[in-house]
């Protein structure tokens, strides 16, 4: 039991669920007296169904734009140009529909619009470094909404990955009121999600829950609620594995991946799982939702001497009681069919020190809940994951 600590609220209004999404996105708008609506969607959606078109419909006379060009990682440079459309448009809100690149890609336009920021080298006097504890951003007049149609949860989280392609490097941003002002959840939009996408994302989402479980950051009220998303995510990701088209089975997914990153809503520093995953991501282009796979159970096993308590209970939720977490964490991804080793997704050892002396660093690698005295320690914990 946790016996002193703090409890953040998030700055956001409301989830909206059990709603369309054109029918939401347009009371939204409404709400919060939009005039100029600026759509970042995936191009996917826009090219392949009818889901974008039908919120252009809805906002009518509101629609300013619409871009569908997202990076799989978001870039510094992307966000620049992205904020000047937005801002050619004269947009007062920007509506981000799709998975986790384009929430981050809003999320950072609305801090690249306010600071008229207009190319990468623009972001460099908003450092974000592991020693930063105060956002460096004022806060934005414009505001977002997240529309997602992935699992990762990165919506419910005030702050945005960023790739630095100068460095290829993957930073975080972040101010409180990055967070979207409005979520809406639309199990619909989802069956348009390819199987992996799906799957490793959900996987992402509990990753946030596990790295607040297991954060000696974390909060009584946490603990609870992300450990309920990690059971509920679970259980909607095997049934959609069976039938793809169970649209109970997806809102199921949705509400788990909420609670799941509850975590994230309190801001509880997340742990190396998230560190090293950015790395993989932003320098090495593996996917995002591939990285939780082939870290997650190896380092759970580095961490149950500080965790063990909470891996218990993560077990019990992963359905596998009694049994260790770094196991059921594994079979539990093995039977959703995605990778489960670093040399699944191209990362050989060869890669080994180069990520270990970026991961050092990271913010999330120093929160981890059991420190790495050095970089050699993360070079011992990838060859686990090899």
């Amino acid at each position: 039991m946790r016996r002193n600590g703090a409890h953040n609220f998030p700055a956001i209004d409301r989830v909206t669920y059990g709603k369309a999404a054109s029918e939401a996105v347009g009371e939204e708008a409404e709400r919060l007296a939009a005039k100029r609506v600026f759509l970042i969607v995936s191009r996917t959606l826009n090219s392949k169904t009818d889901e974008i078109e039908k919120i252009r419909r809805t906002l009518g006379d509101k629609h300013a734009a619409t871009f569908d060009g997202i990076a799989q990682h978001t870039t510094r440079k992307q966000a620049a140009e992205v904020a000047l459309h937005a801002k050619e448009a004269r947009a007062d809100l920007i509506v981000a529909v799709g998975g986790g690149s384009a929430v981050d890609l809003a999320k950072i336009v609305i801090m690249a619009m306010e600071h008229d920021i207009h190319d990468e080298a623009g972001f460099d006097a908003f450092p974000m470094g592991p020693g930063v504890s105060q956002s460096p951003f004022r806060s934005p007049r414009i505001r977002q909404i997240a529309v997602p149609s992935t699992l990762t949860g990165g919506e419910y989280n005030a702050a945005a990955l960023v790739t630095d392609e100068r460095q290829k490097l993957k930073q975080i941003f972040f101010h409180p009121q990055m967070m979207p002002v409005s979520i809406i959840l639309d199990p619909a939009l989802k069956l348009h999600t390819p199987s992996k996408l799906w799957m490793g994302s959900g996987t992402r989402s509990m990753d946030h829950g596990i790295e607040a479980l297991c954060s000696p950051a974390g909060t009584p009220l946490a603990d609870e609620v992300v450990l309920a998303g990690i059971s509920t995510l679970r259980q909607g990701m095997l049934r959609t594995l069976e039938k793809p088209d169970d649209l109970e089975a997806r809102r199921l997914c949705q509400y788990g991946s909420w609670l799941a990153s509850f975590g994230l809503q309190a801001r509880i520093p997340m742990g190396a799982s998230h560190g090293i995953g950015h790395v993989l991501g932003g320098s090495f282009d593996v996917p995002h939702y591939y990285c939780t796979p082939v870290i997650m159970p190896s380092l759970l096993r580095y961490n149950k001497p500080f965790t063990e308590d909470a891996q218990k209970r993560l077990a019990a939720a992963l359905g596998a009681p009694g049994d260790e977490a770094a196991d059921a964490f594994a079979q539990f991804t093995r039977r959703l069919g995605l990778p489960g080793r670093l040399a699944d997704v191209g990362i050989g050892e060869d890669k080994f020190n180069q990520i270990s002396k970026i991961a050092i660093n990271h913010r999330f690698v120093k929160a981890n809940p059991r420190p790495f005295k050095d970089e050699a320690d993360i070079v011992d914990l990838l060859r686990t994951a090899a």
